[in-house]
């Protein structure tokens, strides 16, 4: 309930309230076979398809929904490597398609019968072209819940940092990263990834005085 101010105003209630702030959990390795097998268990085509994408992607939400069919395959072939133009910096970011996600586009989009010129993953309300942003979050959702994950600490950012953060802690390798996520300057994938802080309790617990 609002607070009442001088019996006209409102104080709103803060968005944020009981509410988790900050970056949102990169998956462990383990978590992600943990949803995927779950999801291949119970055939859920379309959601497995979206889950490696996205993992493989590294995309925002937003770039994500809004892939059409020809953005990852040519005819009924899934492509090895893709190339997208991301909305909030309207600069192209290319991506790797692994065997796995392949497999699981084609299954995808023949049981679907979706078309060269059709979004990828249409929305099952008819008021929306593809999955919304919002959709695609609620799924999200759904995935760290049916593994017992706590939802407020995830979302669709877990998706976009999962596999550049085990990249990055497999490698070191922050310009690779830098270049996987899209970013224009490597200062904004040293904070996406938090490695500094990672970084530095690591050599902090190797060293012993």
């Amino acid at each position: 309930m609002p607070t009442e101010l001088n019996g006209n105003q409102h104080l709103q209630t803060p968005w944020n309230k009981d509410k988790i702030i900050g970056q949102k959990r990169p998956l462990k390795l383990q978590e992600v076979w943990a949803i995927r097998i779950r999801l291949q268990l119970a055939q859920q085509i379309r959601e497995l398809a979206l889950f490696n994408l996205a993992i493989d992607s590294k995309l925002r939400g937003c770039d994500l929904v809004g892939l059409h069919v020809s953005d990852i395959a040519h005819g009924h072939t899934v492509m090895h490597r893709a190339i997208v133009l991301q909305q909030k910096t309207q600069r192209p970011v290319q991506f790797e398609i692994t065997e796995q996600t392949r497999e699981a586009l084609t299954t995808w989009l023949a049981h679907a019968k979706l078309k060269d010129d059709q979004f990828l993953f249409p929305s099952r309300k008819h008021a929306s072209p593809h999955l919304s942003t919002r959709q695609y979050a609620r799924v999200v959702e759904r995935w760290v819940i049916s593994i017992g994950l706590d939802p407020s600490a995830y979302g669709t950012h877990t998706m976009r940092r999962t596999k550049a953060t085990l990249i990055y802690k497999r490698t070191k390798n922050l310009r690779a990263v830098q270049l996987l996520l899209g970013h224009t300057k490597l200062e904004s994938t040293v904070r996406y990834l938090g490695i500094e802080v990672d970084d530095a309790l690591e050599m902090a617990e190797q060293t012993e005085v």
